[in-house]
C-alpha cells in the first residue's frame, strides 16, 4: 500500500508530537510537512524542542508552515498533501480545518471545534464505525475523534449495550498531559498542587457519549437516551485517564455475562486490518494498576514502550475492578492512555479506517 503525503497541524504540542512520533514509521502515511505557529514558521522540525518522554525518533527534516498564512492551503496543495492530522486548539482548528477539507485534503481531527457537527462524523471505531459513511459530505472530508476522557468510559459500555443501558454515573481522574505540556511541566502541578476542576469537561463528555451511542439518520445523528451523571477532575499523574463507572441496565446481568461481553467485544473486521488497531479493544484485569497498565496492545502491557515502532501499544483500554452491585447494576474502572488512544492514536485509527473502507484513495 502506498504512503499518502501527510501534514500534521501542530508542531510543539503534546498531541502534535505524538502524531509525529506515530508517523515516522507508518506504512500508510508519510509526514511531508508540519503546520505551526507564526514564530516557528520557516524552521525545520528538528529545531522544535521535543516534549515527549521517549527519545525523539528519526523524523524527516520537514519544514514548518505558518498556519495563519494566507498561502498555507496553497503550500499544502503544492506539496500534494492528501491527509491532514489536526492536533490544534479549537480556535485555530476553526480557521483552518474546513479550508483544508474544501481544498480536497482529508482532515482527521483531534480538535474540539467540529465535534458533533452535522455532516462531520464523530467516531470511536469499535462503537459507531458506521457513522463514517457520512465522511466527505458537503462539509468536505472531515472526521473527528472524541474527547479523550470519553474513550475509557464509552468502549466498555459499548460492549454492554445488549443489556440496554439506562443510567451511567462516572467520575474521572485525568492526567496532567490532558491539559497540554504547560501543566505537565508545571512545578506546582508535579508537587500535587493543582486545581482539580476541569470546566466544561463533564458536559462535553456527556454530549459526546450520547452522540456516539446515537443512531444515524442521513448525515444527522439522533442522540441516545441515557441518564448521565458525569464528574471530571484533574490529578497529578503524567499520563493516563482513569474512570470509575456505575451503570444500570434494563436486562439482568451477571459477572460471567459481563466478562463474556467484554471478551467478545471487537472492532469491525475492516478496522482490525488497521496498523493501529490493538489485538483487543478491551484488556481485562482483576484490578487496574495505573503504574503498570498504561501501555496495552490488547494482550500485553509494555514496560518500555516504543510507540514510534509499535503502533498498537497504548491503544487498548484496561478494564478491571468489576463488581455486580445487584442484578441490574455494575461498577467498574477503566484506564487508557490519553495522548495515545484518546488523542493521536485514536485519530490516526480513524484515518486508517477511512483508507481500508475506501473513504480516501
Amino acid at each position: 500500500m502506498r504512503r499518502r503525503p501527510t501534514v500534521v497541524l501542530g508542531a510543539s504540542g503534546l498531541v502534535g508530537q505524538r502524531m509525529q512520533q506515530r508517523l515516522c514509521n507508518h506504512p500508510w502515511f508519510e509526514l511531508k510537512a508540519v503546520g505551526g505557529r507564526h514564530e516557528n514558521a520557516g524552521k525545520l522540525l528538528e529545531q522544535i524542542p521535543w516534549k515527549l518522554e521517549q527519545v525523539r525518533p528519526t523524523l524527516p527534516s520537514v519544514p514548518i508552515f505558518d498556519l495563519s498564512s494566507d498561502s498555507f492551503i496553497e503550500n499544502m496543495l503544492e506539496l500534494d498533501i492528501e491527509v491532514a492530522f489536526s492536533c490544534l486548539p479549537s480556535d485555530v482548528a476553526e480557521r483552518i480545518e474546513s479550508k483544508l477539507a474544501q481544498a480536497g485534503i482529508a482532515v482527521f481531527s483531534n480538535a474540539g471545534f467540529n465535534r458533533g457537527k452535522e455532516g462531520i462524523p464523530l467516531v470511536i471505531p469499535e462503537i459507531n464505525a458506521e457513522h463514517c459513511s457520512a465522511f466527505s459530505t458537503s462539509e468536505g472530508p472531515i472526521m473527528c475523534g472524541t474527547n479523550c476522557t470519553l474513550i475509557p468510559m464509552a468502549v466498555p459500555l459499548a460492549a454492554l449495550r445488549t443489556f440496554e443501558i439506562q443510567t451511567v454515573r462516572m467520575r474521572s481522574e485525568q492526567a496532567l498531559s490532558g491539559a497540554g505540556w504547560q501543566l505537565l511541566f508545571d512545578d506546582d502541578a508535579n508537587k500535587r498542587i493543582l486545581d482539580s476542576e476541569i470546566p466544561g469537561e463533564a458536559e462535553k463528555v456527556a454530549e459526546e457519549l450520547l452522540h456516539v451511542f446515537g443512531t444515524q439518520d442521513g448525515t444527522s445523528v439522533v442522540p441516545a437516551k441515557i441518564e448521565l451523571d458525569i464528574k471530571c477532575q484533574r490529578v497529578a499523574r503524567r499520563d493516563g485517564h482513569q474512570v470509575f463507572v456505575e451503570t444500570t441496565f434494563t436486562h439482568p446481568i451477571s459477572l460471567e455475562s459481563v466478562l463474556q461481553a467484554f471478551t467478545l467485544h471487537q472492532f469491525p473486521k475492516s478496522v482490525m486490518r488497521c496498523p493501529s488497531a490493538p489485538a483487543h479493544p478491551l484488556h481485562i484485569v482483576e484490578h487496574v494498576d495505573v503504574e503498570h497498565h498504561l501501555w496495552s496492545n490488547g494482550t500485553t502491557f509494555a514496560d518500555q514502550p516504543r510507540p514510534s515502532e509499535d503502533l498498537r501499544t497504548g491503544m487498548s483500554i484496561t478494564v478491571g475492578d468489576l463488581k455486580i452491585i445487584d442484578k441490574y447494576t455494575l461498577s467498574f474502572s477503566a484506564y487508557s492512555h490519553n495522548t495515545i488512544r484518546g488523542a493521536a492514536g485514536g485519530t490516526m485509527l480513524l484515518a486508517e479506517q477511512a483508507v481500508v473502507e475506501g473513504h480516501i484513495p
